[in-house]
């Protein structure tokens, strides 16, 4: 009998997971991290699959059009069409109510949560204001109406002369203002110019005494469809859980508000420094976009982050924060 011998076939490798990200380049630079981070995870390939969002191809005032999910809904679509398997987001875009059938699989250790501003002439904030008068305010660009309330809050508190220019567009187009002398400074999220290579051109990282950051500020999402527990599971190993508990407790505030991403709503959530390591200090703000009237307080909680989140949000509402939050909309 003539013997046979049994040849195996190599196994073909997985395909590569798809990995959806809008076309910025801050977009790309995280989405990019995330990809090498999940290969090293599961030993999966990963592939960037750009996306336009609405976000980016409006050129209103987010204030205009609405804020709240400008930067995700195509992303989301694309989860839901199985076009993509997994989406990378900024979380302080992200809508804090989560649509059937996606799971937020997982919350990367976040960055510096702080504001930045880039200013003429190697200034800080209070360099560039108190080089100011009345007659000729230090003029600041930034989109954002939360940036906008505390930085008239602050100014006011110190006596000092501020105005406010509204902006939109990318890292280059935002800095190039101050470049070009359009205006005396730009505020940025540190965490993005980080991620990009380029808090090196920040004059001045903010203190959160004078501004807190979005909730969710710093941090990214990554997102992917409820219906495949395996991937889920392998994208859970890149979860961070104390960054996990401040956000949570910081977008479970801003969810009790009924604020979107564009609301006058500042919080962070941090852990002190001195306590036990489940203990989070929420602090939170919320004023109008002049800054004539702000409210802000703070509250520290063990272990249930969104139960901290949601009694802070009750003290503002009771101190008068869904009136300023009103304001913003006339």
């Amino acid at each position: 009998m003539t013997g046979q011998t049994s040849m195996t076939q190599p196994s073909s490798p997985p395909p590569a997971l798809r990995l959806g990200t809008r076309r910025s380049a801050l977009a790309m630079a995280q989405s990019g991290m995330v990809a090498e981070a999940v290969t090293a995870a599961t030993g999966r390939r990963v592939e960037l699959v750009e996306i336009t969002t609405y976000g980016d191809t409006s050129r209103e005032a987010l204030a205009q059009i609405g804020g709240t999910g400008v930067f995700v809904s195509a992303l989301r679509d694309a989860l839901l069409a199985g076009t993509i398997d997994f989406a990378v987001h900024s979380l302080k875009d992200l809508p804090t109510a989560a649509p059937e059938g996606l799971v937020l699989a997982a919350v990367p250790k976040r960055e510096d949560p702080r504001d930045a501003i880039v200013a003429r002439d190697g200034l800080t904030l209070s360099e560039l204001l108190e080089k100011a008068d009345p007659a000729h305010p230090a003029r600041i660009g930034t989109g954002s109406p939360r940036r906008m309330a505390q930085l008239h809050a602050w100014a006011r508190a110190e006596g000092l002369a501020i105005e406010t220019v509204p902006i939109r567009g990318n890292v280059d187009t935002r800095i190039g203002y101050v470049r070009d002398g359009r205006l005396d400074g730009v505020i940025l999220a540190a965490a993005g110019l980080s991620r990009l290579g380029r808090l090196a051109e920040a004059t001045e990282v903010i203190d959160t005494d004078v501004m807190l950051p979005a909730p969710g500020q710093g941090a990214l999402a990554i997102e992917c469809a409820a219906g495949d527990p395996v991937l889920v599971a392998a994208l859970a190993a890149l979860d961070d859980a104390p960054t996990r508990a401040a956000v949570t407790a910081e977008r479970t505030l801003l969810a009790a508000l009924e604020a979107g991403c564009s609301a006058p709503v500042g919080a962070l959530a941090t852990t002190p420094a001195t306590t036990h390591a489940d203990e989070l200090e929420l602090r939170a703000v919320v004023g109008t976009v002049d800054g004539d009237t702000v409210v802000q307080l703070s509250a520290t909680g063990h272990g249930a982050p969104d139960e901290l989140g949601r009694g802070l949000a009750a003290r503002l509402l009771a101190a008068g924060a869904a009136g300023l939050m009103g304001e913003r909309a006339k």
